[in-house]
């Protein structure tokens, strides 16, 4: 991307602000079910924690799940999901574009370049939004009895800050937070540095199959965007694949950061340690501990990223961005 004027960069970070956050939005509620049997998984949630590791066990648990608590059990938390994820994805897309314009000239290799500014714009992007991740996790977390309505967002964010673990209440929001900055730096630099190469990849290699056909010159007249947009089944499998590689190589992180954001609710005054999680992690399952999930994992994350990347590709599009 070239450098554009002041005037006109702030209007094209405006408009990827606010594309950014749409998509991490439909994104996020095409996939909300699966996210919290995920996280009902991945925190070993003694209710479901049967399910876990066998077959069908993420279907057997959102079964299990609808049978007692209906549809909004499915989706609990996912309020405070959507709250958290518009300005996450809204930062992270902005951030992206403006970040790859800025190294341009500091970092002439494509791919490196790719790889820092998905980086950096996933490091920026969770430290405004951590503490929203926080309340979300919570309310997923927690599984009340059949009968009793889920916990009000307010009440969870008073237990949150009522934890004796540390001086000031805040910063029990932050729980795992160092963790998780160790995690976005390979899951946000893999995600953009695979979905850029696989969608390069689909407009050089395999344009006759993947791309769609150039539109003549007087179409184009007076447009911005001049690369050839790919076909939907292109762009949803280069975000696909993209979030598999991405999810790979963060998901221990993942995991411990989640064993550290529930601890409060079993020991309020008990700070969390990731030295600790990972020795319980290593306790219970060994090497194969850190991937518990895993494979919901990837149920997920390819339609979420697929989605996102869809919907974020072509809203730029159609406001003929570059």
């Amino acid at each position: 991307a070239s450098a554009k004027p002041a005037s006109e960069n702030t209007k094209y970070a405006i408009k990827t602000l606010i594309i950014g956050g749409i998509a991490g939005c439909t994104a996020k509620t095409a996939v909300a079910p699966l996210d919290r049997v995920k996280i009902l998984f991945q925190t070993h949630n003694t209710k479901f924690a049967k399910y876990a590791g066998t077959h069908f066990g993420l279907f057997k648990a959102g079964a299990a799940i609808y049978r007692e608590y209906g549809v909004r059990g499915l989706f609990q938390g996912h309020s405070m999901q959507l709250a958290r994820i518009f300005p996450y994805a809204a930062i992270k897309f902005m951030t992206y574009e403006q970040l790859k314009m800025l190294l341009t000239k500091p970092v002439p290799d494509t791919h490196v370049r790719n790889f820092l500014a998905g980086s950096l714009c996933g490091v920026i992007s969770v430290s405004v939004s951590y503490p929203l991740d926080m309340i979300r996790v919570r309310m997923a977390y927690i599984t009340p009895s059949s009968g009793v309505p889920a916990e009000r967002v307010r009440t969870v964010v008073r237990m949150i800050y009522n934890e004796s673990a540390y001086r000031f209440g805040i910063f029990n929001f932050f729980r795992g937070f160092p963790l998780s900055l160790m995690g976005i730096i390979p899951y946000g630099g893999v995600s953009f540095l695979t979905h850029e190469y696989f969608t390069s990849l689909a407009r050089s290699r395999f344009s006759e199959l993947a791309a769609k056909p150039l539109k003549d010159e007087r179409q184009m007249q007076g447009r911005r965007r001049k690369v050839r947009e790919l076909k939907g089944w292109a762009e949803l499998t280069a975000g696909g694949l993209s979030g598999v590689f991405a999810q790979t190589a963060s998901y221990p992180f993942e995991l411990v950061r989640r064993q550290m954001q529930i601890a409060g609710v079993h020991d309020p005054s008990k700070k969390a340690s990731a030295a600790k999680a990972v020795r319980d992690v290593w306790h219970r399952g060994g090497v194969r501990g850190f991937f518990v999930g895993l494979t919901i994992g990837y149920v997920k994350v390819v339609p979420m990223f697929a989605v996102s990347f869809y919907t974020y590709e072509k809203l730029k599009a159609a406001f003929d961005l570059e």
